[in-house]
């Protein structure tokens, strides 16, 4: 019973949030409580969702005060110049845009961070979309595949989690998968120049004009921006939020302080060096930050709350929907369907199939990652599966490998805060990127698996 509430669970959200009959807040906290009662969790339901808020909350405070030090450094200027310069290199052609963003977005997600690297590639690339009319579904998308196919480094987070499951060195699993690693990243681009030549043929080549960014974004981004490459009305508008969290590049904007422009590009770096250092959780480093950059760029206690109000809707959106994925990993881990599941995937792969079960763990990780935490399938799901692939002679090493390639995916998962963040900072709805971005990133995932079996790192 619980294997099929739990499929009914994830396919009925699904449903809803792609056809757009719920919000994502809505469908991550109604459905869950509906099928965690059918599941006979009754009381003991609100003990689940506390444990999986309890578990959130860390990254609920990181994407709040993300979101409040990065809105201050783009209202302060300090992306300023950058925007200049990548707009001297894109120029006017939509393509050299879009394969921009993936490139910087590559570069950035070294970090390790996909809050980090999101935040920093909307702000630096948001302005061009709306100046050049690009839609905002398209910058989601390649930022999305992007920082998913760069998150198996080791400091990403999953090939630390596959080895520390299995007993593993991180090294041992990730340096085999680089060549795995460099085709993702290459189809990335090649799916960026599709995606920009795609805009280009729909808009041309447009002249820029200051005027442009802040029409649009006066206008709540219902321009151009938003139809798709075959001209139509696309679905990416979302109420008038795009471009909400940049506020356009008006050089007359009260909020600039070119005088502290040095100081806070040190401050910035700083933090993500100490971030990249881990000497502490990154929840604190942006609180303090957050709390330097507006003691100094605005003394005043009145403009230290407007500074925060002007980002008030884009924090309220992320936020409340990591606490609402709260909801669904709560009871998905509470009701005990996690683990009803991976057993019943194992019940069902027939003995024939043992020695291939490096490849089956690789397909399985693409929907199961999308639907559990990582923690859920590394800690929970991979070690039962690599001690069954062990009676069939296949290292650990190889099931860990495997296990890594589904991240393309599961990076656009709801239950993800960091894509969760991307969309609200594009205005950009989770149904309209999932609609563009699922499909290509699951030919990401089965290539870099195809790729791992062809050099030999993964057994077939």
């Amino acid at each position: 019973m619980l294997v099929t509430l739990g499929f009914l669970m994830v396919a009925v959200f699904m449903f809803l949030i792609l056809t757009k009959r719920a919000t994502p807040v809505v469908g991550l906290t109604l459905v869950p409580v509906a099928f965690g009662l059918l599941a006979g969790a009754g009381l003991g339901i609100g003990d689940m969702i506390t444990d999986g808020i309890k578990s959130l909350a860390p990254t609920a405070a990181l994407l709040f005060f993300a979101i409040i030090f990065f809105g201050i450094m783009i209202d302060v200027g300090l992306f300023d110049p950058l925007v200049k310069f990548i707009l001297r290199l894109v120029r006017d052609d939509p393509m050299r845009l879009v394969v921009g963003t993936a490139v910087l977005a590559m570069v950035v997600s070294l970090d390790g961070d996909g809050s980090t690297t999101f935040i920093i590639v909307t702000s630096a690339m948001l302005p061009l979309y709306l100046k050049l009319g690009v839609s905002p579904v398209v910058l989601t998308v390649v930022a999305g595949l992007s920082n998913a196919t760069m998150n198996i480094i080791p400091w990403g987070g999953p090939t630390v989690r596959a080895a520390s499951a299995l007993g593993l060195s991180p090294s041992d699993v990730f340096v085999p998968m680089v060549p795995s690693l460099i085709v993702g990243l290459i189809m990335v681009l090649g799916f960026s120049v599709h995606l920009g030549i795609m805009e280009r043929r729909r808009i041309g080549t447009l002249v820029l004009t200051s005027e442009r960014i802040l029409e649009k974004v006066g206008n709540g981004g219902t321009s151009s921006a938003d139809s798709d490459n075959s001209g139509n009305a696309d679905d990416s508008d979302d109420g008038g939020d795009t471009g909400r969290f940049i506020d356009g590049l008006d050089p007359k904007r009260d909020t600039l302080r070119p005088k502290l422009l040095w100081f806070n590009a040190a401050l910035t770096t700083v933090l993500l060096v100490v971030l990249v250092m881990d000497v502490l959780p990154i929840p604190v480093l942006f609180m303090i930050a957050s709390s330097i950059a507006l003691a100094v760029n605005f003394p005043a206690v009145k403009d230290q709350g407007e500074a925060i109000a002007r980002h008030s809707a884009s924090i309220v959106s992320v936020v409340a929907m990591v606490l609402a994925a709260a909801v669904l990993t709560g009871v998905f881990q509470g009701t005990g369907m996690v683990e009803a599941m991976a057993e019943w995937l194992l019940q069902v792969i027939p003995d024939a199939m043992g020695s291939h079960l490096a490849v089956i763990t690789g397909v399985l990780s693409i929907p199961l990652t999308f639907f559990m935490t990582n923690d859920a399938f590394y800690f929970g799901v991979l070690p039962v599966l690599s001690e069954t692939a062990a009676q069939y002679g296949i290292e650990p090493v190889e099931m860990a490998r495997a296990s890594i390639t589904g991240q393309a995916v599961h990076m656009q998962s709801p239950l993800v805060p960091a894509i969760l963040l991307l969309v609200t900072l594009a205005g950009v709805s989770l149904a309209d990127h999932h609609k563009k971005v699922l499909w290509r990133a699951g030919l990401i995932s089965i290539t870099m698996l195809v790729v791992g079996v062809a050099l030999g790192q993964i057994p077939f």
